[in-house]
């Protein structure tokens, strides 16, 4: 089996309808252009008004797959069709296209008598009979080209005339003259020439740029079939829709094939031909393909097989110096072999000048390197690798990955797998996450018994290091591989038990991304055991890097702590044992677990972490150092510019952990800001790639935001159903239980006015973060605290102990804490004070439409009854957002507190559109849709009078105008009739 073409998974679809190969006729596919020109040809030609269309294209373009569909078009309008082909086998027979398509007409009949020709009648008799020693023979080219075409006038004078010529690449030079003179006269004949020729380099491809260039012929250039043109095909070789046809087939077919119909065709039948679990040591490429590709590289001579053969181990694209090394040619030697084998599109050069070329599609590779026997190839392999090394000392850049692939096909899988590694460093030291995880899979897939244990260990630690960062989950070896590698069976293993550990430890943490805390738990206390009582430094950072992760997870109220010391204890393991990468990573986590309490000390470990990694050369800690330094500035600053501009640095490079982490802190951003549309479209778009690649973690926390969208525009609705979506993941992040409390729930209530179940609500995310301690932000700093001064369960202490932790200074923090100060200020009879501590407050609160307007309404009444601040028109710029928000609820107290406070309050009468149509008809009001929907919850008319603010006796009378004008005797009656007003 050839490595360049990797078994199909287990449900593609490569059968027919009855389980097994189509019929190899089918659909001609991605050709209508080309089409529709020959139907116009034909069309002219029954009309009288002949003409001729060359048809070119490299070889297995279908070009004779199109002519063949021109001949059943012109059949199907009862045209005469005839085909006559050169042949490339056996000496030149002079008109040997034109002879068989002479005797193709007298098989059918339709051969002209001798008189009907005139004095040409004699030549076509000759002609037929192949006489060589008569006067026929020395007919001119010109006689034989008139002759036929008085031939074709006479066979198309009633029904129109189709002559289709294949192969004149291969024709001789008397049947080209012929055509020549067919194509100058053609046209008062009611027939039509169909002329196939290859594109190489050849008398009959020059006879058609001379036709072109004066008119004489058009020439339709077949170029090949497109991606979806591609899949059309194979759906039409298998007959099956296209929807059923597996994506992995049409992919590896598009990549096999380069669009070549030819290619495209013979692997699906191939594929469709064989078992379910095939040889893994039986050829990859078709029979058909590899034998015409076989015959092409023959053509070239020992010395086109030699080059193309040592070509093949490079795999689709090679270097010419190279190989000019390898072999022991110069260019001038080459030349003419390269010349050829681009003619023969077997080859073509990649990019500019002639420095490197590929192969002109992946399984013409495939089929030469099939073809040499284990001592050739190695041979060639030896020479190559030589060569390699010799031209590019210390192997830069890709040539490390393409001296992989020589020591690969040699069979020396150690210094392959070796190569392979090192090539993936070097791609994950460029930002290349995705290509170091391909480099390492191919390395892993190479691991078999008798693999120095020591190397099998590192492919597993940097395949699993590469997929944590990537979140290319599907590379993970299988279960069952990894046990088996880390002693999980209970048998014997050379790896050592610390090296072991670090594996686990690896594990426990893609465990933790994928949102799987007990299989975290698990491998971590292996590793633990495995570490033994005297744990060397490198192995031990890991397993405590691990730790911090599980830690977080856990129910334990000093885990923040517990979290920190584990964290601290890896960074000074991997400093004495210089492990850059892993002290970044412990400096980063240190940096997150300060965050809230101390952001200078945060700020001050993203910071190391950064200078480290740039010192390094370490790009991925350096990335996610400048996430959290980006984060934590427009947490002050409101500007979430660096952060997006580091996430789609992150994305770039292939890093979709951090890449969704930082989207999780954008869409909160934007929810802050009332941006709730563009919020939405980032959530769905990151939840959606979160859930396609397993990571658990980040999927929890990007429906915890969507929740959060919902409840800060009071869709209470919506929000339950997204807090619903969340349930199965409460435990895949930590923080997430108190986190939708505090920043949904709680917010939801007070868009509500319902204030006692929002301190109920925040009171229940602080009782989750006394048992499990947040990272994030959930209200504790800010509005919390705000509602408790309201409320007057907290004051001056409360405040400083709130202050003093970092996270409080945030912008979006502030504004609360501020309002919260400035309300101590009002009650300890200092107004002035009071208004100025309120301005800084609003002035933080100016980004954030809903909470600065919330605040307004929450601080209202206490600034007016204390003095202080600007209360009326704080309630009515509220009251005026959220009236448009449509929370009429919210918007209906702060015109309450305007009338209490003996202000004017504009009146209301929008909102029509909400009330449903049949109670419009009724000519229920906006009023008594709003009185309405709570009768159906069957609240009390009182309660019902304090939800809207409004008189028990207003309630009443709407009440009673909803039963008069809906006809129903009862408000019992008619709160099971209105249920669908509150579903």
């Amino acid at each position: 089996m050839s490595i360049f073409w990797p078994a199909l998974p287990e449900d593609c679809t490569v059968a027919g309808p009855n389980g097994g190969p189509h019929p190899r006729r089918g659909e001609l596919i991605g050709r209508g252009t080309e089409m529709g020109q020959i139907m116009m040809a034909l069309a002219a030609a029954r009309s009288g008004a002949g003409g001729a269309l060359f048809v070119t294209g490299e070889p297995g373009v279908g070009k004779t797959r199109l002519a063949t569909e021109a001949l059943a078009m012109a059949a199907e309008t009862n045209m005469v069709t005839v085909r006559g082909r050169a042949g490339a086998v056996g000496p030149p027979v002079p008109y040997r296209p034109l002879i068989e398509a002479l005797l193709l007409l007298a098989r059918a009949g339709l051969l002209p008598d001798s008189d009907e020709l005139g004095r040409y009648g004699p030549v076509l008799a000759r002609l037929l009979s192949g006489a060589r020693d008569t006067e026929a023979d020395a007919a001119s080219h010109i006689v034989v080209a008139e002759t036929m075409l008085r031939l074709l006038a006479v066979v198309g004078a009633r029904r129109g005339c189709l002559l289709v010529l294949d192969d004149l690449h291969d024709a001789d030079a008397g049947t080209l003259a012929v055509v020549e003179y067919l194509l100058d006269n053609i046209g008062m004949q009611p027939a039509a020439l169909l002329l196939v020729t290859g594109c190489g380099p050849c008398a009959a491809t020059e006879l058609a740029t001379r036709a072109r260039q004066r008119e004489a012929a058009t020439v339709l250039e077949l170029s090949p079939l497109s991606h979806p043109d591609v899949h059309l095909l194979i759906a039409a070789e298998l007959r099956v829709p296209a929807a059923e046809v597996c994506p992995d087939l049409v992919r590896r077919a598009v990549d096999g094939s380069a669009g070549i119909p030819f290619v495209v065709k013979e692997l699906v039948h191939d594929l469709s031909g064989r078992p379910a679990l095939p040889d893994p040591h039986s050829p990859s490429v078709p029979p058909t393909v590899a034998d015409n590709v076989r015959r092409q590289t023959g053509r070239l001579g020992p010395l086109g097989v030699e080059l193309l053969g040592m070509a093949a181990l490079f795999g689709r694209r090679f270097s010419l110096p190279v190989l000019e090394r390898a072999i022991g040619r110069d260019h001038t030697q080459l030349s003419a072999v390269l010349r050829a084998a681009v003619a023969s599109y077997l080859i073509t050069p990649d990019g500019p000048g002639t420095q490197w070329y590929t192969f002109r599609y992946r399984l013409a590779a495939e089929a030469l390197l099939d073809d040499l026997g284990p001592g050739e190839r190695a041979r060639y392999l030896r020479r190559a690798a030589r060569a390699l090394t010799e031209l590019h000392p210390g192997l830069p850049g890709a040539w490390c990955e393409h001296a992989a692939q020589l020591h690969e096909h040699a069979g020396d899988t150690p210094e392959a797998i070796r190569l392979y590694c090192e090539a993936a460093g070097r791609a994950t030291g460029e930002g290349a996450a995705d290509r170091a995880v391909d480099l390492l899979t191919r390395a892993h897939r190479l691991v078999e018994p008798g693999i120095a244990p020591e190397l099998h260990a590192t492919v597993l630690e940097r395949l699993l290091d590469a997929v944590a960062r990537s979140a290319r989950f599907d590379r993970l070896p299988g279960p069952a591989a990894i046990l088996d590698t880390l002693g999980g069976d209970g048998g014997e293993h050379d790896i050592p038990a610390q090296r072991r550990a670090g594996l686990h430890a690896r594990l426990s943490d893609i465990a933790t991304l994928t949102g799987r805390p007990a299989e975290a738990l698990w491998h971590l206390d292996l590793a633990r055991s495995l570490l033994g009582s005297h744990p060397a430094d490198q192995y031990a950072a890991l397993v405590d890097l691990s730790a911090v992760h599980v830690e977080l997870s856990r129910l334990a109220p000093d885990r923040l702590r517990t979290a920190t010391r584990y964290a601290r204890r890896a960074l000074e393991a991997a400093q004495r044992v210089d492990l850059p990468d892993v002290a970044c990573r412990a400096l980063l986590l240190l940096g997150q677990l300060a965050r809230a309490q101390d952001e200078p000390a945060a700020v001050a470990h993203f910071g190391r972490a950064r200078a480290l990694a740039l010192a390094r050369r370490l790009p991925v800690p350096r990335m996610a150092a400048d996430v959290h330094l980006a984060t934590v500035a427009a947490s002050h600053d409101g500007r979430p510019a660096p952060i997006e501009q580091a996430r789609q640095e992150a994305l770039g490079m292939g890093l979709l952990p951090l890449a969704h982490e930082t989207g999780f802190v954008l869409a909160l951003d934007r929810i802050q800001h009332g941006r709730f549309d563009e919020a939405r479209d980032r959530i769905r778009e990151s939840a959606a790639d979160a859930s396609r690649l397993g990571l658990g973690r980040h999927l929890a926390m990007l429906r915890l935001a969507d929740a959060v969208r919902y409840a800060h525009q009071g869709r209470r609705a919506e929000m339950r159903g997204a807090l619903e979506r969340l349930a199965p993941l409460l435990d895949a992040a930590p923080g997430v239980r108190a986190m939708s409390y505090g920043l949904a729930r709680a917010f939801c209530s007070l868009l509500e006015e319902q204030h006692e179940a929002a301190g109920q609500e925040f009171a229940q995310a602080l009782a989750y973060d006394a048992e499990n301690p947040a990272i994030g932000d959930f209200g504790k700093h800010g509005i919390v605290l705000l509602l408790g001064v309201l409320a007057g369960r907290m004051g001056r202490r409360h405040h400083a102990e709130v202050a003093q932790a970092s996270v409080s200074a945030t912008r979006w923090n502030h504004q609360f804490t501020g309002l919260a100060h400035a309300v101590l200020l009002g009650r300890e009879g200092r107004p002035d004070e009071a208004t100025a501590a309120a301005g800084k407050a609003l002035e933080a609160a100016e980004p954030f439409p809903m909470a600065r307007r919330l605040s307004l309404r929450l601080v209202a009444q206490s600034a007016y009854e204390d003095g202080w601040g600007t209360p009326v028109e704080w309630l009515r710029e509220a009251e005026e957002y959220f009236h448009d928000a449509g929370l009429q609820t919210v918007a209906g107290a702060g015109r309450a507190l305007l009338r209490g406070m003996g202000a004017s309050v504009r009146q209301r009468r929008t909102g029509t559109e909400r009330v449903p149509a049949d109670l419009r008809r009724c000519g229920i009001t906006v009023r008594e849709f709003e009185v309405a929907r709570l009768v159906a919850e069957r609240i009390s008319n009182k309660d019902i009078a304090g939800r809207l603010h409004i008189s028990l006796r207003t309630v009443e009378k709407h009440v009673a105008s909803l039963l008069q004008k809906t006809g129903h005797p009862n408000r019992t009656a008619f709160a099971t009739a209105a249920r669908d007003l509150v579903a």
